[in-house]
């Protein structure tokens, strides 16, 4: 699968796993989330570190890219609305 290939799948699964809502936590809470729910990514934008799990995105503004042994993609935007087209 080329890398291209992977992140559209990567992202359309983490659509279909995640609302519209987030849910914030502290660093050690957001490490200790990861370990349990296992992500393939981990998502990173400015300061803030994310990935979709349980029908939620989970985010932390207090991690470090090598705090993950995890793929992280820098994604180019954040956003705190829904999707529309």
């Amino acid at each position: 699968m080329t890398e291209g290939a992977f992140v559209a799948s990567s992202a359309a699964a983490a659509e279909s796993n995640a609302s519209s809502y987030r849910v914030k936590f502290a660093r050690e809470e957001f490490l200790q989330l990861v370990r349990m729910a296992k992500p393939k990514i981990v998502y990173h934008r400015k300061n803030m570190h994310f990935f979709a799990y349980d029908g939620f995105v989970m985010y932390t503004e207090q991690c470090e890219n090598s705090d993950f042994s995890q793929r992280i993609l820098e994604a180019i935007e954040f956003s705190n609305y829904q999707w529309q087209k």
